[in-house]
């Protein structure tokens, strides 16, 4: 994966990611607040809890932290999948922002 092709898939991931939180606050009560800031994406719950999506251009990952732990994600050419368990993003965000939200929420690319 050359740069320019890490770098769109990162930025659909990152929208995706803006774009469910905002369905969330329209369809739930979850509240999450999502704050961008270039290639860092922070959202907040209404526990105060945070999940952090980031950018890494120079690994060619994305990052995730919640309080489950960090996670380390590479594109495989159809989803990004984290570097020591092989799971999908997406699926990540969802258990840990359901856990960290106290509702069932569904996070998709």
């Amino acid at each position: 994966m050359n740069e320019l092709e890490y770098l769109d898939a990162a930025e659909k991931l990152l929208l995706a990611v803006e774009q469910t939180c905002d369905r969330i606050n329209d369809d739930t009560d979850a509240d999450i607040d999502a704050q961008r800031v270039g290639g860092l994406l922070t959202l907040v719950f209404a526990n105060r809890s945070q999940i952090i999506v980031n950018l890494q251009p120079p690994l060619h990952e994305v990052w995730l932290a919640a309080k489950s732990g960090g996670y380390h994600y590479n594109w495989d050419g159809s989803v990004w999948r984290d570097t020591k368990t092989g799971n999908d993003f997406f699926a990540d965000l969802t258990r840990d922002a359901s856990v960290q939200s106290g509702l069932a929420l569904v996070f998709s690319a």
